[in-house]
């Protein structure tokens, strides 16, 4: 396995690469401070894999005990989740920004984010607010989180992205306190958007992936076009969990995205930025 790299995009921002570990991230600020917090971040950014690697077969496991920073976060975020199966690497994306970003904020940086594949960590100064665009609407949707506001993380997850789903969702954006939380939130929604259908394809994990956390657990491999009627109960059935999650203050909301069309719930409002309810 090759060692970490960090790099300087076109326009400043910073890269983050390790195995399946893509960052970008980006901090505002006098030059000085920026560039001495993308060095925080580059150092810390260097072990995180190995750290990952070296717990992954207790990370994979609803109950096993883990021991490092990261791996501990993952854990606390997708605890209030169950019963329902959730492992700890449901949150590892987001954790992982929540890592590097806690590295890269420092004197003199006034906002900053850490975008871990499309789950992002957010930092704010005093009135401060970063504008996000949604990965699921290929950025035509964004959401304004202000200083003011208790989100500090964003998750997508879906059926057509880099993990592997339960559900029918294209994708599932949720808003939270955490990345982590987010994370994990957005994956347990997508997994409940979803109905009975002969057409929708499903494989046993294991089969895709030999060591997922899934086991034979059926993630979605096709879905066909569906009926205005279908959508429309998929999507009702993933939104009733998301406004659960949020009733029990887990979290801020959340936008449910299936073939065109879209449902949300919470204190979200995309193009018009955040809203509270």
């Amino acid at each position: 396995m090759s060692g970490a790299v960090a790099a300087i995009l076109p326009g400043g921002r910073l890269h983050l690469q390790h195995g399946p570990i893509d960052i970008v991230a980006e901090a505002f600020g006098p030059v000085a401070a920026v560039q001495t917090g993308y060095a925080r971040a580059a150092r810390r950014f260097a072990s995180v894999l190995s750290e990952l690697v070296a717990e992954l077969p207790a990370l994979r496991s609803e109950a096993a005990a883990v021991k490092g920073r990261i791996a501990r976060r993952m854990a606390a975020a997708v605890a209030p989740f169950r019963p329902d199966f959730i492992t700890p690497m449901a949150a590892v994306a987001g954790a992982v920004a929540e890592e590097v970003l806690a590295a890269l904020i420092g004197p003199g940086i006034i906002r900053a984010y850490a975008n871990n594949g499309g789950d992002i960590a957010l930092w704010l100064g005093e009135g401060e607010s970063l504008t996000c665009a949604l990965a699921a609407s290929e950025g035509a949707d964004r959401v304004t989180v202000r200083e003011a506001d208790p989100v500090r993380g964003i998750a997508t997850s879906g059926w057509r992205g880099r993990s592997f789903s339960l559900g029918i969702a294209d994708a599932v954006t949720v808003l939270a306190r955490t990345a982590a939380i987010a994370d994990a939130a957005a994956t347990l929604v997508a997994n409940a958007v979803t109905l009975d259908h002969p057409g929708i394809l499903r494989r046993p994990a294991c089969d895709l992936k030999p060591d997922t956390d899934l086991g034979t657990r059926l993630v979605t491999v096709a879905v066909p076009l569906l009926s205005a009627g279908e959508r429309s109960q998929a999507l009702a059935a993933g939104l009733a969990v998301a406004e659960h999650f949020r009733a029990r203050g887990l979290i801020e909301g959340a936008a449910v995205f299936l073939q065109g069309e879209t449902g949300m719930t919470g204190a979200i409002a995309l193009q018009g930025g955040w809203a509270s309810d």
